[in-house]
């Protein structure tokens, strides 16, 4: 099998951010030739299928800047520095829809863009949900609802 990996020549941080972290690295090629790579560190999040008893799914409804609409999602969040996986997507089913669940799965990994990010989202089912109080982050705003599994489907 023919090595395709890329080498670090130079290079490093171009932009730090709250969120994103920019790098431009030099690489050597597999030929011997230097090439140019510009891309996003992301420190990874998590992304929850809230499954209830009778086969509904829970959603959220929210604005995303950057492409500058409303988008229809399921409940998902960022890593905190150190924090397992599992407990993040506890942590932000609460926070963004005041549920908790009794029985996670984890069902895989996501990488979002593997052309220039290394960002990862931790996929869960999440089941036996009961209702507690959201507890939004500051600046947060979404609308929660429930639909049918086919209708989830459908809106796909």
């Amino acid at each position: 099998m023919k090595d395709l990996t890329e080498h670090f020549v130079a290079g490093g941080r171009v932009f730090d951010g709250n969120l994103l972290k920019v790098h431009r690295d030099t690489v050597r090629l597999p030929d011997g030739t230097e090439g140019e790579r510009e891309y996003i560190r992301h420190p990874g999040a998590v992304a929850i299928v809230a499954l209830f008893d009778d086969g509904k799914v829970l959603l959220e409804r929210q604005f995303r800047y950057p492409n500058r609409r409303e988008f229809i999602e399921i409940p998902a969040g960022k890593l905190e520095p150190g924090e397992p996986h599992l407990e993040t997507a506890k942590r932000e089913l609460l926070e963004e829809t005041g549920y908790i669940a009794d029985d996670w799965q984890r069902l895989g990994v996501i990488h979002t863009a593997i052309g220039y990010t290394d960002e990862t989202i931790e996929l869960f089912l999440a089941r036996g949900l009961e209702q507690r109080a959201a507890k939004l982050d500051a600046g947060e705003f979404l609308e929660v609802f429930i639909v049918g599994f086919e209708e989830a489907m459908a809106m796909i």
